[in-house]
């Protein structure tokens, strides 16, 4: 049996961290641009922030069809922050531009 000598300053314990550890939560954004969301898809897991930023110059809302979110009025440079929870894919839509749709898919 071959020995393999310590590395200074190395911690003991395993080669891999461990496959249950949940990855970090991410910062995500939404441009709200064109009168449209872009991207108007998006992969998030749960934990992740998404934020929303309305480059437009009239107000829009963000509004889940499913009652997830709803921003209420989002201003001409504001923005709405949601916390990604739950599973499966969630449409949303602007309240005040029914054409300007979009979804969030979690896994």
């Amino acid at each position: 049996m071959a020995l393999v000598p310590a590395v200074a300053g190395a911690a003991p314990g395993p080669a891999h961290p461990s496959a249950s550890a949940a990855p970090a939560a991410r910062e995500l954004a939404v441009a709200i641009d064109g009168m449209r969301f872009v991207p108007a898809a998006l992969a998030v897991r749960p934990g992740d922030r998404v934020t929303w930023i309305n480059k437009d110059l009239v107000p829009h809302t963000v509004t889940a069809r499913d009652g997830r979110f709803d921003s209420k009025a989002i201003a001409a440079g504001a923005s709405f922050t949601w916390t990604a929870s739950g599973k499966g894919h969630v449409d949303y839509a602007c309240l005040y531009h029914p054409t300007m749709v979009a979804t969030l898919t979690l896994p």
